[in-house]
């Protein structure tokens, strides 16, 4: 068994993405490197990558993200691990957070059914291994100021920027 990996061109930056043999979202992030991610991946969840030019249905989904059609993503399957209900169930509730409609992160607990949790739910994005198709991108500071992203803030504004000018009524 092997993880395909790939690189894909954005206007925020290479966006390099994992994918298990059943073409799930194993890990991904804006970086140059796919090997980068392995450390991201929970340890039963790794193995030796392969490096593949395009990764089919995942690759076609980017694309028409960055050509206008937000949901594209959305139906692209992802495979994270975690030892806590929570976390889990987190990352499902995050992917339902739809584009141009940021939440706070006490917006996120409450979204996730845990209002006191706010920790949780910033360990959440934090812990997250698949951006974009997870998109903690859209989760703010309760003041509504970006607050941090591991692919850097310049990143996290231009992905916000993108799918708010393509939700603006």
């Amino acid at each position: 068994m092997s993880i395909d990996s790939t690189v894909v061109s954005t206007p925020a930056g290479p966006l390099s993405i994992l994918a298990g043999p059943d073409g799930d979202v194993r890990a991904a992030g804006f970086t140059t490197d796919p090997a980068a991610l392995l450390p991201l991946v929970h340890p039963t969840l790794r193995a030796p990558l392969r490096r593949r030019d395009d990764l089919g249905a995942i690759s076609t989904a980017v694309r028409s993200y960055l050509d206008g059609d937000l949901a594209a993503i959305d139906a692209v399957p992802v495979r994270q691990h975690t030892s806590g209900e929570f976390m889990a169930h987190a990352w499902q509730v995050l992917r339902d957070v739809p584009p141009g409609a940021p939440v706070t992160y006490t917006g996120y607990a409450a979204l996730a059914g845990r209002p006191p949790a706010v920790r949780a739910a910033a360990a959440a994005c934090a812990r997250n291994a698949a951006a974009l198709f997870v998109p903690c991108h859209r989760v703010l500071r309760t003041d509504g100021t970006l607050g941090g992203y591991r692919w850097g803030l310049d990143v996290k504004t231009w992905l916000l920027g993108h799918e708010r000018r393509l939700t603006a009524s």
